[in-house]
């Protein structure tokens, strides 16, 4: 084999395992849910409509943190909620104001640790945590979910937001299929 022909083999063999270390950092990029702050949802929803899943979550809840631990990591809920949802989380006592449709939501530092106005908007005043809101493309609301989900019962919910069989079932039918 002449020289020109072992840098050939060189440049192939390298180019390889460079396009493989590529493809495997990708694969670990989809390995959790790509939270975003409301703001980053909202802009990427202008641009490409999705629908909206809000976790709202507190500091001191060991249930959302339970959820974070074990259901927001398995493999197929990171995988449907990357695919169909931009994936919002938000701390209900966050002290950060937010600007929204015009209107600025504020925490509000009322009761035993507050509660920022958005997230009290979100759950029409019944504050309990964790709960998950779903949004359409157009930021109406598909349901209000409160309370730990095991993967099981996440997939099915998202799915029933994601499907739109909110719109011809009510959640209580779609649970008994």
């Amino acid at each position: 084999m002449d020289f020109k022909k072992y840098i050939f083999l060189f440049l192939l063999l390298w180019s390889f395992n460079a396009l493989s270390s590529r493809e495997m950092t990708s694969v670990a990029k989809d390995t959790s849910i790509r939270w975003m702050s409301w703001k980053e949802a909202i802009e990427a929803n202008k641009s490409v409509p999705k629908k909206i899943m809000i976790d709202l979550f507190t500091e001191w809840c060991g249930w959302c943190k339970r959820m974070d631990a074990t259901t927001f990591v398995d493999p197929s809920i990171v995988d449907y909620v990357n695919k169909n949802f931009y994936a919002v989380k938000f701390d209900a006592e966050q002290k950060d104001s937010i600007i929204y449709n015009d209107h600025t939501f504020h925490f509000l530092p009322d009761g035993r640790r507050g509660v920022h106005e958005l997230a009290y908007a979100l759950l029409d005043g019944k504050l309990g945590y964790p709960t998950l809101v779903y949004l359409t493309p157009t930021m109406e609301r598909i349901m209000i979910s409160p309370g730990f989900k095991q993967v099981d019962m996440l997939i099915k919910e998202m799915k029933f937001a994601y499907d739109d069989s909110y719109l011809t079932t009510t959640w209580e039918e779609y649970q008994k299929k």
